[in-house]
């Protein structure tokens, strides 16, 4: 994989097409827009994380995780502001059916439900009376039912959080939407991270950033149930984080510890294939759809937040 052109961040002008943005296979050729490119929206972070887009406010909140804040950019005016301080740590987020902001928070080894009021509801802290390690990525599916995973990467260190003895094995949570119980559905895994459904919710794509080499998986779905599991995609040299999958299937996944010509996003199809690539030049921790026609990527690495238009939108 080349790196990207010497000078294109974070000075140099953008060129058409966008030099960052790679196409490995035909199939991704379609969802490159060729007079769109790669944009720095915020910077100044020192962990940037978990962002989620507020179509009715025209706006992308995301997590700086190291120090315990959310922050909040205004499509309309550019303009960066603190949405949550302190935060609780928080690291991923994503919006309910009604649309409500749901959040994993390292510091209180929790996943909270933010209310049109502003009060928080504790959706799972603990698993059958033991806490939680420390939930990192959630997802709502079409039933209401509430996924996340919990690694523990925010109860290993003072930096992201708390340092605190993990007290479950890694695993990948649902909360049923009807009785509010509370099920490890994967536990496979050696340290389950990102998560998303495929458009049609029959499959969950799960990243294991603990493994050697660091890989994502697929699982079969069907009623709130997890069935056989695969490897789907094998991400050496570096790791991915967060993912998310647009309305043909495609798996966008964050790509980071890779280096030059890695770092960024990758694009994988349906199969598995990498049909193509954003290039950053920092790794990539999560991103997530939106804009208002959902074509919009939205990407949170290291420092920044990245937005690059695309021909293709969020399932």
């Amino acid at each position: 994989m080349e790196p990207l052109p010497p000078g294109r961040w974070p000075d140099a002008p953008a060129r058409y097409p966008d030099p960052s943005v790679r196409v490995h296979d035909d199939r991704f050729g379609p969802v490159v827009l060729h007079n769109a490119a790669v944009e720095r929206l915020a910077t100044g972070g020192r962990w940037v994380e978990g962002p989620v887009w507020f179509g009715d406010h025209g706006c992308l909140v995301w997590s700086d995780i190291p120090n315990n804040r959310m922050l909040r950019w205004d499509e309309r005016t550019g303009a960066v502001t603190v949405f949550r301080q302190p935060s609780d740590y928080a690291n991923g987020s994503t919006r309910d059916r009604t649309g409500r902001l749901v959040t994993c928070e390292h510091l209180t080894r929790r996943v909270t439900r933010t209310e049109p009021d502003g009060s928080r509801t504790v959706l799972a802290d603990s698993y059958h009376g033991t806490p939680l390690n420390a939930p990192n990525d959630v997802v709502v599916a079409a039933d209401g039912g509430v996924w996340f995973t919990d690694p523990g990467y925010g109860s290993m260190t003072d930096y992201e959080g708390r340092a605190a003895p993990l007290l479950l094995p890694p695993a990948v949570y649902r909360l049923d939407p009807g009785t509010g119980a509370l099920d490890p559905v994967v536990t496979t895994l050696e340290r389950p991270n990102g998560l998303c459904f495929s458009p049609d919710q029959s499959l969950l794509y799960v990243v294991d950033s603990g493994s050697s080499p660091r890989t994502i998986h697929v699982f079969e779905v069907a009623d709130g149930r997890v069935g056989a599991g695969r490897v789907f995609v094998d991400s050496s040299p570096g790791s991915s984080d967060g993912i998310r999958c647009d309305t043909a299937g495609n798996v966008w996944a964050t790509a980071g510890g890779g280096g030059d010509g890695y770092d960024g996003v990758h694009v994988h199809a349906p199969d598995g294939v990498l049909v193509g690539q954003v290039l950053l030049p920092e790794s990539c921790a999560n991103l997530c759809f939106g804009g208002a026609a959902g074509n919009r990527l939205f990407m949170a690495a290291s420092q920044s937040v990245y937005a690059l238009y695309v021909n293709a939108t969020g399932a």
